[in-house]
């Protein structure tokens, strides 16, 4: 999660700011020697592949930051967090891949950095990599793992991930649901918030918000991600010398790079991302096969699907989108955490516009909706369409709102589990959505989504 300010930085870093402020930015990273040594790596493909790792480091937290985002406990000096962000070849896409920190991985022969005896190749969780090996273990491990040639590595903690957040005024993130975790200490309503950096920890580090652990939180990752770039693409903070300063600033104290990641390089990317937007960006996460794979001595870990985790690996070698072409944002469908399958929708017309009610009844059986079939005259009309709902059916009122731009919730206790719209003379159509359920990537190819996907909608 720290790794995707770490993407920021690339960003901010390199927009042809000017070279002056890019060469002081080199020089206050701090510089790890992550491919020392290291031989039979894998033939370089097309583009440029960052592994970006945010480690769980909190020595400069404060006591206050501490309570207040439950951030206490011993850390584990692994990485919390690892994504793989490609480049493409034509500087004019970024496809980024999530490595689950549960991996089950065959780590490479190496000597360990804390006992210093030499160990032979032995499984382990991948995010353990880090602590028996540093930088170096973690990209070899990486590398046997999917084959892609790593050509730069970047790293950032805690305290860096905050403070880059609160320096771009904070982000944008829309949830259709209510997102509690009392792990994290995070508590958001359904709808829009604008997160500053202690609370955008809080968002990025939870995993007890529902049966999906690590592989949510990584969707939610990604998601912030995504806002991230919005932010940082259209607050003009790219094209702003000071504001880029205040935001380099921010996160000079923390990130590490190796050492051929300079200003050179930093420039070159910077010159061709200028048009870089949200849709410019794809996510997915590795194709999972087994999700509680038994391992002696460590427990349960993930083991990718080896055909499907290939076919991923292959097309960022090749430079290959994962997305095929796809409409415009506006038609794309919006993600939410509810089945539609399963939510019993009744569709009444409160406008004069005869047919309304049967249109939307059809639109929203289209886009997943288990409708009456069934719609029926409003005994009056209203101004603005509303979704009537028992309360014990929050989250699939919630849902059914995504679908119905600009529609207004009331709760009506006693209702039962049959949800009712009455369209308004406000009614602003039928968005097409998508059901997104991380908790069984394994029965299926993993998902990618645009940037542009999931980032908050202009009328959110």
């Amino acid at each position: 999660m720290r790794a995707m300010t770490t993407l920021s930085v690339v960003v901010l870093a390199s927009a042809g700011i000017g070279h002056a402020v890019v060469t002081s930015l080199d020089a206050g990273i701090s510089r790890v020697d992550a491919f020392k040594d290291m031989k039979n790596r894998p033939q370089a493909g097309h583009g440029m592949n960052i592994l970006l790792v945010g480690t769980d480091g909190r020595d400069k937290i404060t006591e206050g930051q501490r309570r207040a985002f439950h951030l206490g406990g011993q850390p584990c000096h692994c990485t919390d967090t690892m994504m793989i962000v490609h480049i493409s070849e034509d500087r004019e896409r970024a496809t980024v891949v999530s490595l689950p920190r549960d991996s089950f991985a065959e780590i490479p022969a190496h000597r360990d950095q804390t006992t210093g005896r030499q160990l032979g190749a032995h499984p382990l969780k991948l995010n353990a990599a880090y602590a028996e090996g540093g930088p170096q273990l973690t990209v070899r491990t990486v590398e046997d793992m999917t084959r892609v040639k790593i050509d730069h590595y970047l790293e950032i903690d805690f305290t860096s991930f905050m403070k880059t957040v609160d320096v771009l005024g904070g982000v944008r993130i829309c949830t259709a649901t209510p997102l509690k975790d009392s792990y994290s200490g995070l508590d958001l309503t359904p709808g829009t918030h604008t997160l500053l950096g202690g609370q955008a920890l809080q968002y990025v580090r939870s995993r007890h918000l529902d049966g999906a652990s690590d592989l949510g939180r990584m969707k939610r990752q990604q998601r912030f991600l995504a806002a991230l770039i919005e932010r940082a693409t259209s607050s003009g903070v790219l094209l702003n010398p000071m504001r880029f300063r205040d935001v380099t600033r921010a996160v000079l104290g923390s990130v590490r790079a190796d050492i051929g990641f300079g200003t050179d390089e930093l420039l070159d990317l910077g010159r061709a991302m200028r048009n870089f937007s949200p849709s410019s960006s794809e996510f997915t996460t590795v194709p999972i096969g087994q999700m509680d794979f038994p391992v002696k001595g460590i427990g349960s870990t993930l083991k990718w699907d080896p055909a499907r985790s290939a076919q991923l690996f292959q097309a960022l070698r090749d430079d290959k989108p994962l997305t095929a072409a796809r409409r415009r944002s506006a038609s794309a469908p919006t993600p939410v955490e509810t089945d539609p399958r399963g939510i019993r929708v009744q569709v009444a017309n409160g406008t004069g516009t005869a047919g309304l009610a049967k249109r939307i009844d059809t639109e929203l059986a289209a886009t997943g909706f288990a409708t009456t079939h069934e719609p029926v005259t409003a005994p009056a009309q209203l101004p603005t369409t509303v979704i009537t709902y028992d309360p014990r059916w929050d989250r699939s009122a919630h849902t059914l709102a995504a679908a119905l731009p600009g529609s207004e919730l009331r709760a009506a206790p006693g209702q039962g589990p049959v949800l009712k719209v009455t369209a308004g003379a406000g009614f602003k159509g039928v968005r097409a959505v998508r059901f997104e359920d991380p908790g069984h990537q394994d029965q299926g190819a993993a998902s990618v989504v645009r940037g542009n996907e999931v980032v908050c909608s202009g009328d959110a």
